[in-house]
């Protein structure tokens, strides 16, 4: 049974806000979901049939499980080795915070609810598939090497509870990669074994025909090795005093989908210490840029965000140009190529975490009824989108209207008339695609009124308008944008008989 979403969450969420209370039901229901993915994982693997999944491939998850469930017990503090980077009286995070309210996640659960592990669960889900038991090659690799990051996820989860062990990991094509800590690079290519043995907040790493590399903990994200072997996960100082660092993972091989990526996106990044800077220059101006939209901004980045994957930048890029997304099945992660400034990474975070809040109330609502047929115009497209997407496009693009239209209050000249011409961009598109969302007979009940908030959201902006001449412009854009679309998808009508 779904969680009860309560009126006021739901209004909330329509007007592209949200309480602290609200932000937690979304994470709470996501962090379940998770968890159930792993027990189908579990329950998958022992109904498999042979051929897909081995008894000693079935036994050593059953060992992973027993550690990952030791890793879950509560301990004392003083047998965990690696130290807090956060003082007993330095500075608190918000309220609302699992970290305010001592709610902080075992270092089990905090390793099952990384984002990154979705991705890895879905693809052992297919793999367990077993079609009958039909050999397949390429699918059995594929899921030796799913079962055996479980194994590094057991690991990385025991070795952050401080829990003493020794265990056979197995590196991928050349590459441990061992999830919110780093990756170990071996002195081959293929996939090879790698024993790890973990004492006082210290890996051992013993990989073929290579000297032992030696890792140390830090407290929450990464690790550090004086060996050229190890890449640590990068990390971003937390957005606000008190909350812990965010990833920044160009290690985790889960972090992109397999297979072409999308034509609009960039690949997967590998960051160096310039890359690096980059990011760390954009990151250290965000928190007050976010806050120059609404303070509300801040709040629902430090409650959703939890791992950044870089990309590289877009195919054809001229320096300017970026891209960015969020995966349902890695509900926490956001994946963006190097930002231009402060403002930009700041009004990507406000865009994808929106496709990120209406994809979690929609696990918890049902809001339409739709079919998936393409047919629907939006003035950010170039073709048709189903009803689906036409409402998660509105949906983060009133984000952006109403976080342009705050900064535009705040700002002055020239950042004020930036912040006003993004505005009335971001609202001219939202006009001309909301009247399809309203007037959508397949909306349910609840759907009804998270959309007609959507609508009032996007009414009050008019209380505060654009300057004529910035609302010009873009209602001329979407005008130019409606003909070409129309010209490119309107069937001709058929020609009379002569």
């Amino acid at each position: 049974m779904r969680p009860a979403v309560p009126e006021r969450s739901l209004l909330e969420l329509g007007r592209t806000q949200g309480s602290p209370d609200t932000l937690a039901l979304l994470v709470r229901d996501q962090d379940t979901r998770r968890l159930l993915l792993l027990r189908a994982v579990l329950d998958a693997a022992e109904a498999a049939h042979p051929a897909v999944c081995s008894t000693a491939r079935k036994a050593r998850l059953r060992d992973d499980w027993a550690l990952l469930t030791a890793a879950d017990r509560p301990r004392p503090a003083a047998e965990n080795p690696v130290p807090s980077r956060v003082p007993a009286d330095g500075p608190r995070p918000p309220a609302g915070h699992p970290r305010a309210s001592g709610a902080a996640h075992s270092p089990a659960r905090a390793r099952l609810f990384h984002p990154l592990t979705g991705p890895w669960a879905l693809s052992c889900l297919r793999g367990l598939d077993d079609r009958g038991g039909r050999a397949d090659e390429h699918r059995d690799r594929r899921l030796r090497q799913d079962l055996a990051h479980f194994s590094a996820l057991a690991a990385v989860a025991a070795a952050r509870a401080g829990i003493p062990f020794t265990v056979r990991l197995t590196a991928r094509a050349g590459v441990l990669a061992l999830p919110s800590l780093g990756a170990l690079h071996t002195a081959t290519r293929v996939d090879a074994p790698v024993d790890v043995a973990h004492r006082d907040g210290r890996l051992t790493l013993r990989g073929p025909d290579a000297p032992d590399v030696v890792v140390h903990l830090e407290s929450g994200i990464g690790a550090w090795s004086a060996a050229l072997a190890w890449t640590p996960v990068r990390t971003l100082p937390g957005l606000l005093p008190g909350t812990a660092p965010l990833p920044l993972d160009d290690v985790d091989p889960y972090r992109t989908a397999p297979g072409p990526g999308h034509r609009t996106l960039g690949g997967p990044a590998v960051l160096d210490d310039t890359d690096h800077k980059r990011w760390l220059q954009a990151w250290s101006g965000t928190e007050a840029a976010l806050r120059s939209g609404g303070v509300h901004r801040v709040a629902e980045t430090v409650a959703l965000l939890r791992c950044l994957v870089p990309l590289e930048s877009p195919p054809g890029a001229d320096g300017r140009d970026s891209c960015s997304a969020t995966r349902h099945e890695a509900f926490g992660a956001l994946l963006a190529s190097p930002p231009q400034d402060a403002v930009a990474l700041a009004a990507t975070l406000v865009h994808e975490l929106h496709h990120a809040k209406l994809a979690a109330l929609g696990d918890l609502v049902t809001l339409h009824h739709a079919d998936p047929e393409a047919r629907y115009f939006a003035p950010w497209k170039t073709g048709p989108r189903p009803y689906d997407a036409l409402l998660q496009g509105v949906y983060s693009h009133l984000a952006l209207a109403d976080y342009y239209q705050q900064r535009a209050l705040v700002g002055s000249s020239p950042d004020g008339q930036y912040a006003w011409s993004r505005h009335a961009r971001y609202r001219a598109q939202v006009k001309a695609a909301l009247p399809a969302l309203v007037g959508s007979p397949d909306l349910t009940v609840r759907g009804r009124r998270f959309v007609d908030a959507m609508a009032a959201a996007y009414e009050r902006m008019a209380e505060h308008p654009a300057p004529r001449s910035h609302t010009a412009r873009a209602e001329a854009y979407v005008k130019a944008a409606r003909a070409l679309w129309t010209q490119r998808h309107t069937p001709a009508l058929p020609r009379p008989k002569e």
